[in-house]
């Protein structure tokens, strides 16, 4: 089926753009691929347009699934006519397709089934038409001791348990109730009686009510948790008399002893069955509306954390710090190979200031340490403060690294791979040594959800948060490009078209053969054919290769453009690519071809300017405040240095050097109003602070970044 159509007006994108998209995906092409080299074919489509076509284009597939399934149960059971055959190939959504499907769906034995095998129905059709009839005397008439109708009342409940059935599944009534739910709806919560004490985390939603509709994701994630966990209940509902109302507009037709009836059955039906139903689709809607919000949040804050500055290859020692254990030192040259591992006990209990800082110089010495890399856990502040003692030291960088998720790759399966004869400790301080010295090419390494930047990662869509933080890292990855013959396996596994398997075999290429030395290599590689090659050879540098374009971002499917370029302005291809004078005179209209345009054309000057640029910041120094190590040592008032840790829709965490993050609330975040952090901070940027307040007992500290 030719979904273009649909997706092109969902997303206001041209329908042979999206059918472009289609096409391309459909032969395997990545979108980091398509944003950069095919933007003749995609009309320049970005990262995220061609991601919500191919992602629209999944749920559309999934839904013709569920379509297919339907009409096939429906014509098994004779059930299916051409009117409906019609609406269920028109349906454009799961709901409206489930509504359509909710009369015919085999169902389990309900009350209105009860009462039609009494053979009330056609007392229940009598009285839905509202004619001017007697329903009792009618009803007299049912009463069947044989078929379990002892009485009149007997009779009109059970017309009315059908008439309350018929209203539940009326398409028009449902569509009607969802909008009312999603609008004039009031989510309460309330605590569990008996749950004060054990649940006091969820403390603020002990008596909670807003409007449905004005409440923000974290709000709405930490409610479902809070019932999850057994502490809260929570509950999504309009105004009984208001959702009444709009049935009876629907349903009834005159002023009868009937229509009385209708009413009955009305009520009976909203809260038996309608109001269970719509508040069951507000909670999937909200929840899915949350896990949106939450997993965009906990991309963007992933892409700043991948993108931060890195230090470059620089020869680093790096410390995970600990008291009572001592602290671990490894050295690593510029490549982040381990060249040695050391422990030393500078704190309490041990204390041994004078040995480990002759260790720490000796060391220096030893391998030309440029800078050092402090792990900011458990006595990070003290040995930072430590090493800032001592003389010699001055000359070189001492740097506090955010070690999230460091333990978590020193016990996995990576790291065991990578270091198979040193412990777990030494691997952690290898990981924070070398995130420093490139944040995106460690961090690949680690679950993204273990890397402490998200917003209830743990209680939204796995499959969702899976496919955004793989679009995230992907995105990353090529943005800044991978040099093929120093890269981990991790690393290539992200760039475009390779996967664990070809990166494996990259991997064993280059052990076998030594460095790639042209990209054009990359095909002998095994496995790796005409297609694959297409998608990664762009995002693959060979540093100090022959030809300088195999450093560069430009793609080997355009070398030819370049050296017809060099050679249109009478020089060597090197030339041009250090001469930015010669670069100016390149007419780019003279080159253009049926497949190549002015984008391709452009970004190709562009890397000509910058072969092989970094996007990412330059690394800039920070350290945190003297003299505060602990929540104790915070005044109300005090100015501190910060760096950002994670964001979220109510504000941003930052890491003041005490051990506990520091909450700067949206309202705290600037003098003017902001509608997101993201506004006004990114996740590694530095801030100054005040403090607010703190709340030692409950490990919170409140801060502002207003001036």
């Amino acid at each position: 089926m030719d979904y273009s159509f649909v997706i092109a007006k969902e997303l206001n994108i041209g329908r042979n753009q999206v059918q472009a998209v289609l096409k391309l995906l459909e032969e395997g092409a990545t979108i980091p691929f398509m944003a950069r080299y095919r933007k003749e074919v995609t009309g320049s489509l970005d990262e995220v347009q061609l991601a919500g076509i191919r992602d629209r284009y999944s749920q559309l597939f999934q839904l013709n699934k569920r379509r297919e399934a339907i009409l096939e149960s429906l014509e098994e059971r004779g059930l299916l006519t051409d009117s409906l055959k019609s609406e269920i190939n028109n349906a454009l959504s799961l709901t409206e397709l489930e509504d359509l499907y909710l009369p015919y769906r085999p169902k389990r034995r309900t009350r209105a089934t009860i009462a039609k095998e009494k053979g009330l129905e056609p007392l229940a059709t009598a009285i839905f038409d509202q004619k001017n009839i007697h329903p009792e005397s009618l009803a007299s008439t049912y009463i069947n001791p044989e078929k379990g109708v002892l009485s009149v009342e007997e009779a009109l409940s059970g017309a009315r348990d059908i008439m309350a059935e018929w209203i539940s599944e009326n398409i028009n009534a449902r569509s009607r109730l969802r909008i009312l739910f999603s609008q004039k709806s009031e989510i309460s919560c309330k605590v569990l009686r008996g749950k004060e004490s054990e649940g006091e985390k969820y403390q603020d939603y002990f008596d909670w009510h807003e409007p449905f509709s004005k409440v923000p994701s974290h709000r709405l994630l930490a409610m479902r948790r809070g019932e999850n966990e057994g502490f809260l209940s929570m509950s999504i509902e309009p105004q009984e008399e208001d959702a009444v109302a709009v049935l009876e507009r629907i349903f009834v037709k005159a002023r009868n002893e009937a229509s009385e009836e209708v009413k009955k059955a009305i009520k009976e039906g909203y809260k038996r069955l309608l109001s269970p139903s719509m508040e069951t689709e507000m909670r999937v809607f909200s929840k899915d509306k949350a896990d949106e919000e939450a997993i965009k949040v906990f991309a963007d804050n992933m892409r700043q954390l991948l993108m931060a500055a890195p230090l470059g290859q620089k020869r680093v020692m790096a410390i995970d710090p600990g008291f009572r254990t001592g602290c671990k030192v490894v050295c690593l040259n510029e490549q982040g190979k381990l060249l040695q591992d050391e422990v030393i006990y500078p704190h309490p209990p041990k204390e041994d200031k004078q040995k480990s800082e002759h260790k720490i110089l000796s060391l220096v010495q030893q391998f030309s340490i440029e800078a050092i890399a402090v792990g900011n856990g458990t006595a990070g502040r003290e040995t930072e403060a430590f090493l800032r003692n001592i003389p010699a030291l001055k000359s070189v960088l001492i740097i506090q690294v955010n070690e999230s998720g460091a333990s978590v790759y020193s016990a996995s399966d990576v790291a065991r791979e990578e270091f198979p004869d040193y412990d777990i400790t030494v691997r952690g301080a290898v990981s924070i040594g070398r995130r420093l010295m490139d944040p995106l090419a460690e961090l690949v390494k680690i679950d993204p959800k273990s890397i402490g930047v998200g917003q209830y990662q743990h209680d939204v869509n796995q499959t969702q948060l899976k496919q955004s933080l793989d679009d995230t890292v992907m995105s990353c990855v090529n943005a800044v490009g991978v040099e093929v013959n120093t890269a981990s396996k991790e690393l290539l596994t992200y760039v475009s078209g390779l996967g664990p398997v070809l990166a494996t075999n990259i991997i064993r290429y280059r052990n076998e053969h030594g460095p790639f030395k042209t990209r054009n290599e990359l095909k002998k590689v095994g496995r790796l054919g005409d297609k694959a090659f297409e998608q990664c050879a762009g995002f693959l540098r060979i540093r100090d290769a022959k030809n300088p374009l195999d450093s560069s971002g430009v793609h080997p499917e355009s070398y030819s453009i370049v050296e017809k370029m060099a050679a249109d302005l009478g020089v060597y291809l090197p030339q041009l690519i250090q001469d930015k004078a010669l670069q100016k005179k390149i007419v780019l209209q003279k080159y253009i071809t049926h497949t190549i345009g002015l984008p391709t054309l452009q970004d190709i000057v562009n890397e000509l300017a910058k072969p092989g640029r970094d996007p990412r910041e330059q690394f800039e120094m920070f350290s945190f405040t003297d003299g505060i190590h602990s929540m104790e040592d915070l005044k109300e008032g005090m100015s501190l240095n910060g760096i950002v840790t994670n964001i979220t829709d109510f504000g941003a965490f930052v890491d003041i050097g005490v051990h506990q993050d520091g909450l700067v609330h949206l309202s705290q975040m600037a003098n003017r109003y902001i509608k997101h952090p993201s506004e006004v901070v990114k996740v590694h940027q530095k801030v100054k602070v005040k403090v607010v307040s703190v709340d030692v007992s409950r490990k919170r500290i409140a801060l502002t970044m207003k001036t």
